[in-house]
């Protein structure tokens, strides 16, 4: 689809280098001249109480001053496209079958393409497609004209189907359709009894035979080469006869035989090449030609098939039974725009947060990335959460979550940005939002514009910052304060581990580092054993299961399973990534809960209020008196603050010894008097009843913890999102700011006040 109107863009890489380079990719519906800047972010949220919106131009990078911007494509949909270059399914077929397995999930919306070489400009090649009455159709086109036969049943929205379309040089046509309805692999059982077998013939006056187009999987491509007609469900293996096949032979497909290799021209094996590290895009065709098919946006493999028998939950265990791939047509991973400017990082450029400026006719845009040193230039890291940026990416919650207003417990403050970004919808969904037949969306690439990841937004739902902005609190507090760090990214965490974060004396995480892979939990985990002090200054942290490939590290994978605060939950069967082949859900459901490093674990999650912290007894005990130095003892810690009024809000953590809470922690201060709006969180409810709110449960409330090791190596953590948002009121000068440089001066010496003196 074309892109909207609004002047914008994507910057890739995400997370560059001192050294490095980093490309933009700007978009605007009218072709002319925008101005362009480089600048550093400083402080993101537009709130009086705070410092408002600060951003300081970067000179010495060699940039133009103006650059030519234009409309670019948008390639929403997934499908997959097989290599041809022989043209063994674009030359004229006299004669043969296409066959698939299909679970289609929208039928009779729109004519949807199954598979086939149909190009809509010319109306050559053939396709098996869904119309739009819901029927699968065979659809042939050669020079002289078209032919299409059309099955006479419909079929049924997620319900398993062995279809299959033939031709011969003679003129018949043949449409075959059988159900496959089973105990497990499909949404209704065998119980009812649907009757879905159906097949017709017919008689051509002329044979079409069909010859052009390149060969694709749930679309078909135009003459520009962009896909249309996208189908919405599963294709499991499907392949091309040589010949129209009789019903014996057909039956025998649908049972799940494999054709005799010599009436085969291709056949793809959508279980071949799957590994115990997971399943690549690449779908192989296991016949004589190798036409392997290559997926585009990420159709989702590791799903299963349908032949699935509920008897494994996972494609290691039981590849065959998971041949099924998904395909959505509002699916989007990579833009694939072109660059319309480029910059050169220079080696000395501080490290931090910088934005490319755009402006052109009164409309401007922040394209904003991160910049890494190439190695340690300072004894901190603040380790910004970009696995969660992308997680939350263009989320729709504000629109579609039915729930979203009883969780947030107010009504959404929409902007007229927010109304004409819905309205559009070119540019993906985030982890948080369902594709158009209400599967869960599961991944989430920076390779696209994305609106929330941008200063001066507001969550429509809560009316206040989120993520990305809300992390520029912390940005802000720590130059204002004098404070020299490096910023990494959770990216560059997950690629390279230990190594990055190990030069550091201290780490500091962002609001809301939620989305956390294997490599990066094991790093911070080696890292505070190993001597490392970490600042925890979020909440819900360290909480879904998330993976990216090494090779294709701008999109995300997680999928939310049977637990956890969560808008969507996977089928069954299909919790496992296809990334990486790990489980995904709750690291607390893989025996990783975050209390076992970090002290503190999700809670409770409330949208209406914020309240401040109290201290207690811990906190007077000598071994934490200093973090409280300047504080008095009946003070309240954080009764303001630009995350709803409060220093404890929106998502908190508690201590629990029971979920890995180390013993000998600190517990320095807690939250309390919270609403009934935040409840205590799904993962920890065993038998539902009444009395789970911040008025009644005791475990509703944000927890700060402190522990220490005999190697140095100390975690402080502060559980709320809210901690760092109440660090820029009253000019950065209040008991919340104290606290933290306490902790960092601490954490900064080589004689911290924690350490057994001697």
């Amino acid at each position: 689809m074309s892109a909207p109107g609004n002047l914008t863009g994507y910057a890739d890489p995400l997370n560059a280098r001192c050294g490095g380079s980093v490309d933009f990719m700007l978009h605007d519906a009218t072709p002319g001249t925008a101005e362009i800047s480089l600048v550093r972010l400083l402080h993101g949220d537009t709130n009086p109480l705070g410092p408002g919106f600060v951003e300081k131009e970067v000179t010495g990078v060699t940039l133009p001053r103006t650059v030519a911007v234009g409309p670019q494509y948008v390639p929403l949909g997934s499908w997959a496209r097989a290599r041809d270059p022989d043209g063994v399914l674009s030359a004229s077929l006299p004669s043969a079958t296409l066959f698939a397995f299909i679970k289609p999930t929208m039928p009779g919306a729109r004519e949807q393409i199954i598979a086939g070489t149909w190009d809509p400009a010319t109306k050559r090649g053939f396709a098996l497609l869904l119309t739009e009455g819901g029927q699968v159709a065979l659809r042939l086109g050669d020079e002289a004209g078209t032919a299409e036969i059309v099955c006479p049943k419909p079929v049924a929205a997620h319900a398993w189907h062995f279809v299959a379309g033939g031709w011969d040089e003679t003129g018949k046509l043949l449409i075959w359709q059988k159900g496959l309805i089973s105990r497990w692999n499909s949404l209704v059982g065998p119980a009812p009894g649907y009757d879905l077998d159906a097949a017709a013939t017919e008689q051509l006056e002329r044979p079409v035979l069909p010859c052009g187009g390149q060969f694709t999987l749930a679309a078909a491509l135009t003459g520009d080469d962009r896909a249309v007609a996208h189908y919405n469900g599963k294709i499991d293996r499907h392949g091309i006869l040589n010949a129209m096949a009789g019903h014996d032979e057909l039956a025998s497909l649908a049972a799940g035989e494999l054709p005799a290799a010599e009436r085969l021209l291709a056949y793809w094996d959508t279980t071949a090449g799957y590994t115990d590290k997971g399943i690549g895009d690449v779908i192989r065709d296991v016949g004589p030609h190798g036409l392997h098919a290559h997926g585009i946006n990420r159709p989702i493999r590791a799903m299963t098939g349908w032949n699935w028998d509920g008897r494994n939950d996972s494609f290691r265990l039981a590849p065959h039974q998971y041949g099924g791939i998904a395909f959505h047509d509002d699916a989007l991973v990579d833009c694939g725009w072109q660059a319309s400017v480029s910059i050169e990082i220079p080696p000395d450029l501080p490290s931090g947060i910088y934005a490319l400026r755009v402006s052109k006719d009164g409309s401007e845009d922040h394209v904003p990335f991160f910049v890494r040193p190439d190695k340690a230039r300072a004894d901190m890291a603040v380790l910004m959460p970009t696995f969660t940026y992308l997680a939350y990416a263009n989320e729709h919650l504000s629109f579609e979550a039915p729930i979203a207003q009883a969780i947030c417990a107010n009504t959404p403050v929409v902007s007229e940005a927010d109304l004409t970004w819905k309205q559009q919808e070119a540019f993906g969904l985030s982890t948080y939002d369902v594709h158009s037949d209400y599967a869960g969306v599961c991944y989430s690439s920076w390779r696209r514009p994305i609106q929330n990841m941008r200063p001066k937004y507001r969550m429509p739902a809560i009316g206040a910052p989120w993520a990305f902005p809300a992390d520029l609190s912390l940005i802000w507090w720590l130059d204002a304060a004098g404070y020299e760090v490096n910023v990494v990214t959770d990216h560059d965490l997950a690629a390279e581990g230990l190594e990055l974060i190990a030069p550091y004396r201290a780490v500091l995480t962002g609001t809301h580092p939620e989305y956390y892979s294997l490599g990066m939990l094991d790093a911070l985990e080696d890292y505070v054993a190993g001597g490392g002090r970490v600042g925890y200054l979020g909440g819900n942290g360290l909480y879904w299961v998330t993976e990216v490939r090494d090779e294709e590290p701008w999109c995300i994978e997680v999928r939310k399973l049977d637990t956890g605060s969560r808008a969507w939950q996977a089928a069954p069967g299909e919790g496992y990534l296809a990334t990486t082949g790990d489980r995904s859900g709750l690291w607390r459901a893989r025996g990783r809960p975050p209390q076992k490093l970090v002290a503190l674990g999700f809670t409770t999650e409330g949208m209406d209020e914020s309240q401040p912290f109290e201290r207690m007894p811990d906190s007077f005990e000598p071994e934490a008196a200093w973090l409280f130095e300047g504080v008095g003892h009946d003070e309240l810690i954080g009764n303001f603050g630009l995350g709803l009024g409060g220093a404890s809000g929106l998502e908190m953590d508690r201590y629990d010894l029971t979920l890995g809470t180390p013993p000998h922690t600190l517990l320095v201060a807690s939250s309390f008097n919270h609403s009934d709006n935040y409840p205590l969180v799904s993962e920890d409810i065993t038998y539902a009843f009444p009395g789970r709110g911040g008025t009644q449960d005791p475990q509703v409330r944000g927890d700060i913890a402190f522990y220490a090791n005999a190697k140095g190596g100390a975690v402080f953590a502060a559980g709320s999102i809210a901690w760092s948002q109440a660090l820029p009121c009253n000019g950065g000068r209040n008991n919340v700011a104290r606290i933290m440089t306490n902790v960092l001066d601490a954490f900064r010496s080589s004689d911290p006040p924690f350490l057994p003196r001697t």
